[in-house]
């Protein structure tokens, strides 16, 4: 079976679905393939019980105009709502504030990109194995054989991800495009996720941040507000401890998280569940300088993402319309 589009995005995260929005607004039909099951990315939310927890992207800030055109429509929604304006390091009971809104979102990160995914055509559980262009544009095939054609082509998974998709299709990037996307690089994140019954004790709002410590987050995502009906504690190593620990067992590795956990439980506190989830490309460290690359001496090809010029989600969203506006202009 062979699927046509005017433009392939390959990854349903905020940066491939922000891009999809823009392109279909420009009149270009738009398919996203996505490996995963549902939409999102790292805007990820985890049922556990009857509870949800945040265990990928815990927040998001805004800093561009360009963005806050697209999270005040959500504001007034109520799809999201201010949590915070900074975090204790937990030496604090309550979160010296630092001027810029954290900003959570109502049933967990992910309804951001389920919002954004409504009437766009998306294909998950979709794995690739490679692409490759052809005399009209791109190819890309499936594990189960599917080919998908288009004549532009967005690569919005982490980098080393995009790069061995092309690599198996026999597909050769510039020396420079080569070059600086190879330079591109991540730390991982192990992310604990504690279903407890009693009290936690975390400085309002209801988590802490340590970026440089071993363990680098803890929140409360009841007291989040995403997770009503049970208390689920997210845990998130940092990039050392998670690069250090990420090929230990699950046993082991939970062992450390729930330490780490330990002296904000009250005594009376009992963990009904845990459960672990590893990110590989969580955090992009060596960033490209732009917001997109549009590669040299091939059909219309794109790469977005949190890697590009700006981290975190209003770094991909950016990404993917900067993404978006290239490959406007040339298709």
């Amino acid at each position: 079976m062979t699927r046509k589009a005017d433009v392939l995005i390959v990854g349903a995260g905020i940066a491939g679905l922000m891009a999809a929005n823009a392109l279909r607004a420009a009149g270009k039909q738009v398919l996203v393939v996505d490996k995963g099951s549902g939409v999102g990315g790292r805007m990820a939310t985890r049922r556990i019980g009857p509870g949800r927890a945040d265990h990928g992207a815990q927040f998001f800030t805004v800093r561009t105009a360009e963005f806050q055109r697209y999270v005040d429509p959500w504001l007034r929604a109520g799809l999201v709502r201010v949590w915070s304006r900074g975090w204790s390091d937990g030496s604090l009971r309550n979160t010296p504030a630092d001027g810029y809104p954290r900003y959570a979102v109502r049933d967990g990160m992910t309804a951001v990109p389920k919002q954004l995914a409504a009437g766009l055509d998306i294909r998950t559980g979709v794995r690739l194995t490679a692409v490759q262009p052809t005399a009209d544009g791109w190819q890309a095939t499936d594990e189960a054989g599917s080919r998908y054609d288009a004549r532009a082509l967005l690569l919005t998974p982490p980098v080393p991800q995009s790069l061995a998709l092309l690599q198996a299709g026999s597909t050769s990037l510039s020396h420079a495009d080569r070059t600086a996307l190879q330079k591109v690089t991540y730390a991982p994140c192990l992310c604990g996720l504690f279903w407890v019954d009693g009290t936690v004790q975390l400085p309002e709002p209801g988590a802490l941040q340590r970026p440089l410590a071993p363990i680098s987050w803890i929140a409360d995502n009841q007291r989040k507000g995403i997770s009503p009906q049970a208390r689920l504690i997210t845990v998130h190593g940092g990039p050392v401890f998670s690069q250090e620990h990420f090929a230990d067992a699950d046993e082991a590795v939970m062992a450390r998280l729930r330490q780490a956990l330990a002296p904000h439980l009250a005594e009376t506190a009992v963990i009904h569940e845990a459960q672990l989830h590893r990110w590989r490309y969580a955090l992009p460290i060596t960033r490209y300088p732009e917001r997109t690359l549009l590669a040299e001496n091939l059909p219309p090809l794109a790469f977005a993402g949190d890697a590009f010029k700006e981290p975190r989600v209003e770094g991909a969203a950016l990404s993917g319309l900067a993404a978006a506006r290239k490959l406007t202009v040339i298709g």
